[in-house]
């Protein structure tokens, strides 16, 4: 959320895009996280795939405002 936050406060595209992509490689890392959370069983399945999609929507949102900024 914060590298959105700063890449919409950029002027130039390729400044916008580069946070975009920041905040897009940020979801993959909670993504592993939650993979790493879900096999230590601290969450269940449900809850994991649940994250999961939020996850995946919010990644193809992101992908949506990289490829605006070429």
């Amino acid at each position: 959320m914060i590298n959105i936050a700063e890449g919409s406060g950029k002027f130039s595209k390729p400044d916008k895009r580069n946070f975009y992509i920041i905040s897009r490689g940020s979801v993959y890392e909670c993504v592993s996280l939650f993979e790493l959370i879900f096999d230590e069983n601290q969450i269940h399945k449900e809850k994991f795939n649940d994250f999961y999609q939020k996850f995946e929507t919010l990644s193809k949102m992101l992908l949506g405002l990289i490829n605006s900024q070429k």
